[in-house]
């Protein structure tokens, strides 16, 4: 099976929660990496997305360590509209 991953950096331009994190994000730039599989047996190149995960900072605040935590890319496209959104208030 193919397998193919995807970075990206998104930016927050405020401090955000994320379903699957457990605590308050501050606003900043995180990396974001997705796992795509090929689908097998088409006659074109198909993806289909496998995970999604978030770079975030670690819970303990005296190190400057990243965690990589698996979430949903709803989850994220939620976090990002609601960014959006806090910019406008």
């Amino acid at each position: 099976m193919t397998t193919r991953t995807r970075r990206e950096t998104v930016y927050f331009k405020h401090p955000f929660n994320m379903k699957g994190v457990g605590r308050l994000l501050p606003a900043g730039p995180y990396e974001i990496v997705t796992d795509d599989e090929m689908i097998e047996g088409l006659s074109f190149s198909c993806f289909r997305r496998v995970a999604t995960m978030i770079m975030v900072p670690s819970a303990a605040s005296h190190t400057a360590t990243m965690e990589m935590v698996t979430i949903s890319s709803v989850d994220l496209s939620d976090a990002q509209r609601n960014d959006a959104s806090a910019s406008h208030e």
